[in-house]
């Protein structure tokens, strides 16, 4: 049986979306992750969360109106209060855009504060803003004035101030609401990671000599957005020489035979849920003893430091014995030896000891967490690059791989 023929059964047998019935309870998705935004508030002793971050928005709602135009545009939000309501704030006439959701108590307009559409009025526009938080507060706190908040632009923050609110790290507090992730939220995820491995197939499929990068690239946002996928964060695949150092997005460069094409899907796929896998391949020949070389290496980092993983593991004891770098990869090792992932990346992120003292934190690995273990190697002024990364749940006695696209046998 061919390669392309193994990897068709194991995408289909795997399974991806099926029409538009959803692969587990949503409704259940949305109440849990709320309490887990509930739970972080009283842990802190905080009024409420004001979300601007659509990420978070998307946590704590399962609302979504123009994502991505929304990340760069302060004009959409919700307030959590710990106590009470959940209220969204979005554009004027698009409730249908969030009927249904369990979570929302209420919608109102947003009032947006960006230049765009305040121009000279921002100053007005923020106190405005100010004002209905403010008045959302006092009314559901019982006199409590702190508050969670995640992003805003200094208009906003110096309101809210003015208001005599006391602004508390939202980014912090939510990032640990998303840290462990349900059973539930897991079924969305694998569903997320078929949908993006139907693109990778298809990229390894239509990938030849002569087609540009952007093009083979291409074939992976089809696909996630076939499938009911909805953005992809990096354009992360480079061939032959642009591969090292690592880090190039994809070019017009047309790809030649005998190439080494690495990528990285970092994509939010189906049901807002990432998929962040790497794979490495060369272009319709076989590989050089160099290729094969950097491969085995990449294989073999990989390998060590998945099989390391388990709960209770604390985050420097894991970056302290992982696989040891030889030192012709060490100035183009990875940033991170791994790191979290839910909606899109998160905590944690696990450094090398190269950079602990400057970078690195402590913690520990809990079952119900997803990471990314990553592995890129390529020699110091060498000619390519391979990266290798796989998504694990942490279980209770170690892992459970979630990507299932096989490496490349090929390699051997």
């Amino acid at each position: 049986m061919s390669h392309s023929r193994v990897v068709t059964a194991e995408v289909v047998q795997y399974g991806a979306m099926e029409g538009t019935t959803p692969p587990t309870d949503l409704d259940k998705v949305r109440r849990d992750r709320l309490a887990n935004v509930h739970r972080e508030l009283k842990k802190r002793d905080l009024a409420g969360a004001l979300l601007l971050d659509q990420v978070n928005v998307r946590y704590a709602t399962d609302a979504t109106n123009m994502q991505v135009w929304c990340l760069h545009n302060e004009v959409r939000y919700c307030y959590v209060a710990t106590e009470g309501p959940c209220i969204l704030f979005d554009f004027s006439h698009v409730a249908h855009l969030s009927d249904g959701l369990p979570g929302i108590s209420e919608r109102r307009p947003a009032r947006g504060v960006f230049y765009m559409g305040s121009g000279s009025r921002v100053e007005e526009h923020a106190r405005e803003f100010a004002r209905q938080i403010a008045d959302l507060v006092k009314e559901h706190s019982g006199g409590n004035k702190r508050i969670a908040v995640d992003r805003m632009g200094p208009d906003s923050f110096i309101a809210l101030q003015n208001e005599g609110l006391e602004m508390h790290d939202g980014f912090e507090m939510m990032e640990e609401a998303r840290k462990i992730k349900t059973p539930e939220e897991i079924i969305l995820m694998k569903t997320s990671i078929a949908a993006s491995e139907k693109g990778i197939h298809a990229m390894r499929e239509y990938m030849r000599p002569g087609i540009t990068e952007n093009a083979l690239w291409a074939k992976l946002h089809e696909a996630n957005i076939a499938e009911g996928g909805e953005w992809i964060e990096t354009r992360l695949l480079a061939s032959g020489p642009r591969t090292n150092p690592w880090m190039s997005e994809c070019s017009m460069r047309v790809i030649e035979k005998g190439d080494m094409v690495s990528f990285d899907t970092d994509l939010v796929g189906p049901y807002g849920y990432c998929s962040d896998i790497s794979r490495a391949w060369v272009c319709d020949a076989k590989p050089t003893n160099e290729q094969r070389r950097l491969y085995m290496n990449a294989m073999e980092q990989l390998e060590h430091n998945r099989e390391m993983v388990k709960p209770g593991l604390s985050f420097r004891e894991w970056s302290e014995n992982c696989w040891k770098l030889p030192d012709e990869f060490v100035a183009n090792r990875y940033g991170v030896v791994a790191h979290g992932v839910g909606l899109v990346d998160e905590y944690p992120a696990i450094y090398f000891p190269q950079d602990y003292e400057a970078n690195g934190y402590d913690g520990h690995f809990q079952a119900g967490m997803v990471v990314c273990v990553e592995a890129l190697i390529g020699s110091d002024g060498g000619r390519e690059c391979v990266k290798l990364e796989q998504q694990l749940l942490v279980t209770e006695d170690g892992y459970e791989r979630l990507d299932r696209y096989p490496m490349d046998e090929t390699w051997n």
